[in-house]
């Protein structure tokens, strides 16, 4: 049986978000305005996913911000919490990216956390390209596993998003182990 990592993932998404961005997608985060605030946008990005027709999927936040470089504009950011392997993962992060950009008609930024065990599933780009006609997507990745090189600096950290990591790969860890 699959382990359920989306809740807890929602409610540290839902109560830290600012500082999710910062331990995980530190360049977008510098470039977001906080002191304008960010607005969940989770209601509406169910109406898109269930839109979409693309079978029992859920994509675990959209956030408006603002940019910080003094361009007035508003950015959507999706953030998809992928915890196995999924062939159809970079189709769904596209798919999920072009239905938010149709439904608000502004900039999409699509961004996924992998909490998989694999070292080589990486999906980081969609798309294909058929008689000239070419459409396609890469989105930043990153992979909880690869945190597991930097213990030392997870343990030192004030970001709660490092607890979070440190205790998926704790949990991973001790889920291979046999039992006694």
């Amino acid at each position: 049986m699959a382990d359920d990592y989306d809740s807890p993932w929602k409610d540290m998404l839902e109560g830290y978000f600012p500082a999710f961005m910062a331990f995980f997608f530190p360049a977008v985060h510098a470039d977001i305005d906080w002191s304008r605030g960010y607005e969940n946008l989770d209601t509406e990005l169910t109406q898109i996913v269930r839109d979409a027709a693309l079978g029992r999927r859920l994509a675990d936040k959209l956030v408006q911000v603002w940019r910080r470089d003094g361009i007035e504009q508003i950015v959507l950011i999706h953030v998809e919490i992928q915890g196995e392997y999924d062939p159809e993962f970079a189709k769904r992060m596209y798919v999920y990216n072009y239905r938010i950009f149709d439904r608000y008609d502004r900039p999409v930024v699509s961004l996924a956390v992998l909490c998989d065990a694999s070292s080589r599933w990486r999906p980081r780009r969609y798309g294909y390209t058929l008689w000239g006609f070419q459409v396609g997507m890469t989105f930043p990745v990153v992979k909880l596993r690869d945190y597991q090189a930097h213990w030392p600096e997870l343990e030192v950290s004030t970001n709660p998003f490092a607890t979070v990591v440190m205790a998926h790969l704790q949990t991973r860890a001790t889920r291979r182990r046999p039992r006694l």
